[in-house]
């Protein structure tokens, strides 16, 4: 398999990638890192780039990531929002563990919100869902499908009674 070379090929499986906890908020746009490929104090920030930031481009499809190697003395996140703004989080120092924690607290979504969203995402009018809370109380309902036997009797071609029973 093509997709599983390279460094640590873990990161490409979707297992790997939709267990990301970073999940950001509807505001934040754009999403960049900056840090350094050498000296210890960018140790977490590098870390955070390669195991996370896949995670991150993941889970959240509609924001730009973006990382900038080599261009500062100090590490930091910065996020730009979408009424202009932009938010600084100093990541000098920390390990990828502390920066993904961190980074849920300030911009991330809170569980709730995401329980909120998965419920709603759930319940939308898909014709194929049915019975409580739906449009459509049972599969009989749906046109080309048996109907129910307790309305219209079924055949007896269909009710095990006359195909298992001895004759």
């Amino acid at each position: 398999m093509p997709f599983m070379k390279g460094r640590a090929p873990i990161r490409r499986t979707l297992e790997y990638l939709s267990s990301g906890k970073l999940v950001l908020k509807d505001k934040v746009k754009i999403f960049s890192v900056n840090y350094n490929t050498y000296g210890d104090h960018h140790d977490g920030a590098r870390d955070f780039v390669f195991w996370n930031i896949p995670q991150v481009q993941y889970k959240n499809p509609q924001v730009q990531v973006v990382t900038f190697k080599n261009m500062t003395p100090s590490p930091f996140v910065r996020c730009y929002f979408e009424d202009g703004r932009d938010m600084l989080i100093d990541v000098d120092s920390k390990n990828r563990l502390e920066i993904e924690e961190h980074l849920m607290r300030v911009v991330g979504k809170t569980k709730e919100q995401l329980h909120a969203e998965a419920r709603l995402a759930e319940s939308k009018d898909n014709p194929a869902n049915f019975g409580y809370g739906c449009n459509r109380h049972c599969i009989c309902e749906i046109p080309g499908q048996v109907p129910c036997p307790g309305t219209v009797p079924l055949p007896d071609r269909m009710r095990g009674k006359h195909i298992f029973a001895p004759k």
